[in-house]
Order: C-alpha cells, then sequence, then structure tokens
C-alpha cells in the first residue's frame, strides 16, 4: 500500500483507551441493553476506523484491511451454510428424529448430560472437527435432552464441552497441528502436554454433568410424554437404521481424514435420495429445506420444536455477526494495537510460572477482539515464542497453552466464528450456554493456576537452557 512510511504506530495508552471503549460499548449493550451484537460489532469498527485515521491510514487501506479480515477465513465462512444446509437435509430425511427416537430408548436424564459429553468427546476424536459433532451429532442430543426435560443452555453447554475437548485433543484436528506448529514442537508431544491438565479438567467437568443430572433424574422422566413424543416422530417419519446412512457417511469419511467440508456436502448427498425414498420428499422440497430450513407439521408442539430448523437462511444471523468480527479484527491486529498492548505485558511478566496464564490469557483477549481461533492461536504463538525459548520453557509449553486459551475459549465468545457457528447449530447463543460450557471454562483456568502453583510447568533439561 502507498503511503505506508506515514504510519504511526499507536501507544500504549492509545491502544489500552482503544479497547476500554470497544469494550464498553460491547458490554454495555449486551449486558445491560440486551441488544444483538452486530450494531454495537459495527460501533466498534466505527471506533477503530477514527483510530486508524489517526494513524495515518485512510478509507481505502481501511476497507483493504477489513476485505482481506474476511477473505481469508472464507472455508471457515462457508461452513456455516454447510451446516444450516446439514440440519435441513438430515431432518428432511429422518435421520435427526431417528437418533432422537432411539435416544429416547437408551438415555435417561440421570446419565444424559455424562454420556452425551462422551459421545461428543469420542465423535470429534475421531472427526477432529468440534463444528462437524456440532451440526451434526449435537443436534440431535439437543432434541434429546429437551425431550427429557433438560434446559437446553444446559444440553449446548454439554455438547460444546464435548466437542471441543475432541477438537483440542484430537491429531485429526487443524488447531491440533496449527498449535505445535507456531511453538516449533511436533503434533504427538503437543498431544501428550495437553493430558497435564485437560484429563483433570474432563474428571472434573463429567462430575459437575452427573450432579446436574441428579437434579432433574426424580421430576422431569415422564413415560407417556416420551411415548407421545416417539409416535409424533414414528407418524410422519419412516424410523429405520437406514436413515442413519447420512451421519455414518460424514463420521467414516472424517475417520479417513477427508476434510470438513467435502465429508459435511457427502453427508447432505446421501441424505437426498434417503428423503425420496424413504420419506417422500420431492426435489423441489429437498430444495426448499436445505434454503429455508424443514418446519415440522406433527401437531405436538414439543416435537414441532425440537424437529424444524436448519437451512441456509437459519444462518445468516451468525453468518453475518462472523463478518463483522473478523473485519473488526483485522483493524485491530493490522494497526497494531493489539500488538503493542501485548509487548507491553511482556515486559512486566518476569517469572516463568506467570508466562502460561498471561499466554492463555492473551489468546482469549484476542479471540474477544479478532474472533477467529486460527488468528489467536497465530499472533499469540508469534508474540510469546520468543518467550519462552527465553524463559526455558519447552515448546510443547506454549502449544498446550495456545490451544487453551485460542481454541477452548474461542466457542465463549458470541461474535467469535466459533461462538457463531456453535449458536446457529445448538439454536442457544454462546452468552447462554457458556456458563454451562464447563470443560472450555475449567481447563484454561487450570492452564493458568496450576503452573503458578508449581504444576505442569514443562521446562527444558537444564543441559539444553545453558546451552540456548
Amino acid at each position: 500500500m502507498e503511503g505506508n512510511t506515514e504510519k504511526r504506530q499507536p501507544t500504549f495508552s492509545f491502544a489500552i483507551i482503544l479497547m476500554l471503549l470497544n469494550i464498553a460499548i460491547l458490554v454495555g449493550g449486551l449486558a445491560f441493553l440486551h441488544v444483538d451484537p452486530h450494531i454495537l460489532m459495527i460501533g466498534c469498527i466505527i471506533v477503530t476506523a477514527f483510530a486508524a485515521i489517526k494513524l495515518g491510514y485512510n478509507w481505502n487501506e481501511m476497507l483493504d484491511i477489513m476485505i482481506n479480515g474476511v477473505s481469508k477465513p472464507m472455508a471457515s465462512l462457508f461452513f456455516f451454510f454447510l451446516i444450516g444446509m446439514t440440519i435441513g437435509a438430515w431432518m428432511l430425511s429422518g435421520t435427526v428424529p431417528a437418533i432422537i427416537y432411539y435416544g429416547f430408548n437408551i438415555l435417561t436424564p440421570k446419565i444424559f448430560l455424562p454420556a452425551g459429553l462422551i459421545i461428543c468427546s469420542i465423535t470429534s476424536l475421531a472427526t477432529g472437527s468440534g463444528w462437524t459433532v456440532a451440526g451434526t451429532v449435537g443436534i440431535a442430543l439437543m432434541g434429546i435432552g429437551k425431550g427429557l426435560g433438560i434446559p437446553a443452555p444446559i444440553i449446548a453447554g454439554m455438547v460444546v464441552s464435548g466437542s471441543y475437548f475432541g477438537d483440542k485433543m484430537s491429531p485429526l484436528s487443524d488447531t491440533t497441528n496449527l498449535a505445535p506448529a507456531m511453538a516449533g514442537t511436533d503434533v504427538y508431544s503437543h498431544v501428550k502436554a495437553m493430558f497435564y491438565t485437560a484429563i483433570p479438567a474432563y474428571i472434573i467437568t463429567i462430575l459437575i454433568y452427573l450432579t446436574i443430572g441428579f437434579r432433574y433424574a426424580g421430576s422431569s422422566m415422564d413415560m407417556e410424554n416420551i411415548v407421545m413424543m416417539q409416535d409424533a416422530i414414528s407418524g410422519i417419519f419412516n424410523i429405520n437404521p437406514i436413515v442413519l446412512l447420512p451421519l455414518l457417511v460424514v463420521l467414516v469419511t472424517s475417520i479417513l481424514k477427508v476434510p470438513a467440508i467435502p465429508s459435511m456436502m457427502l453427508g447432505i448427498g446421501v441424505s437426498i435420495p434417503i428423503s425420496m425414498i424413504l420419506q417422500g420428499s420431492t426435489i423441489i422440497d429437498i430444495i426448499d429445506v436445505l434454503n429455508y430450513g424443514f418446519v415440522s407439521d406433527t401437531g405436538v408442539e414439543v416435537v414441532d420444536k425440537l424437529l424444524s430448523g436448519g437451512g441456509i437462511q437459519s444462518m445468516m444471523w451468525t453468518f453475518s455477526l462472523a463478518v463483522i468480527g473478523l473485519a473488526m479484527g483485522a483493524m485491530l491486529s493490522k494497526t497494531g494495537i493489539l500488538t503493542i498492548i501485548i509487548e507491553k505485558i511482556l515486559i512486566i511478566v518476569k517469572s516463568p510460572k506467570y508466562l502460561p496464564g498471561v499466554t492463555i490469557l492473551t489468546a482469549f483477549f484476542v479471540n474477544l477482539t479478532m474472533a477467529e481461533q486460527y488468528v489467536s492461536i497465530v499472533i499469540t504463538g508469534e508474540l510469546y515464542k520468543g518467550a519462552y525459548e527465553k524463559a526455558g520453557l519447552e515448546p510443547k509449553m506454549l502449544s498446550r497453552c495456545l490451544e487453551e486459551g485460542g481454541t477452548l475459549t474461542s466457542p465463549l465468545v458470541p461474535w467469535n466464528t466459533c461462538g457463531a457457528v456453535m449458536a446457529g447449530a445448538l439454536g442457544v447463543t454462546a452468552l447462554e450456554y457458556g456458563p454451562y460450557a464447563f470443560f472450555n471454562i475449567i481447563n484454561p483456568l487450570l492452564g493458568i493456576i496450576l503452573p503458578i502453583l508449581g504444576f505442569t510447568l514443562i521446562k527444558k533439561p537444564k543441559e539444553e537452557t545453558n546451552k540456548a
């Protein structure tokens, strides 16, 4: 870009004031006005734009920055549409209704939450994609849980916890490969390092869900109601194991390392002939459902709520939020506003035991301000790599913190792409399910606290540190 030499680097006080203004706009609007975040985020973009002008940027340069910020993660944004199409297609084919129907025979309120956590964890470990799990198995678990009388935010928090445990621990996951690449270690050393905090956090999470499950064990299980719901489902859908084929296809292709987008498209494709042959749908029905979603008409209100949804149009709220968030994040990054804050923090941090905590909080802060987990991992990794080397800490220590702060906190931010995807798939906002996504909260907290207490801090051997 022309005129880059005229650009001024922001001072620390300038950057802090700007970030506080943006935080005030977001927190004030969400907490006190109870409005959707879209206009609030645009307000933040306007404030940031005035700051960029002060630093010497013109309108065309800012526009280029925002366009580049949105265009780079376009593959991730396309996933929004695929999830909407998958939900609609799998409703129409009977895949989701069948999972709910069979699930009522297996799961009870007492064991539903821990069992659902394990199901989501295993599935995301096998597929390497928390987004895929939320958009497939997660939808069905939402239906089963609601039918058992468990509040939707708790169910969604469980799905997010399980999905992101597997997403962060699976060697097939993109973040599980990106974090060690940024830190300078290998995938399997990285996964091994994560066990120190992930396993205690997972055990605590299971115990919490077990405790919550006992609260609903006595009052929520109404067998007459369950039978009525199953009858309503079987009344309009041909329920048999064949309709589970789209889910099986997605799971198998993911295990075979087929990328997530082609895998989901194949799952949608398989559901189309099933819809036509077993459910009697026409091509027009299928096209309408892929675009506008499925509308259930069983006559039973609770079932119709469970089985209505999906379609591309249902994802536009979350898609637009992600686009706005990415544009704002790009402006904060390219103008150096975020970098100057983190550089000042590094000067203050002296002891190695505080470095993991600062890293995790930085990655979370990047998720808040730049709306993308991959950006969080890349930027935080670049900023802290030298500091870990200087402190004598293993690269896998840094990669672990990148996952704990970058991957796990991303779905807790409503305007982050991950928070938007989870909300779009599960029908519950990040602000609602966030307090119940226990694994995503507990694991980063353990990652901060345990090193300060002298545990899980992975140092280089002394002879290696001396050579450095």
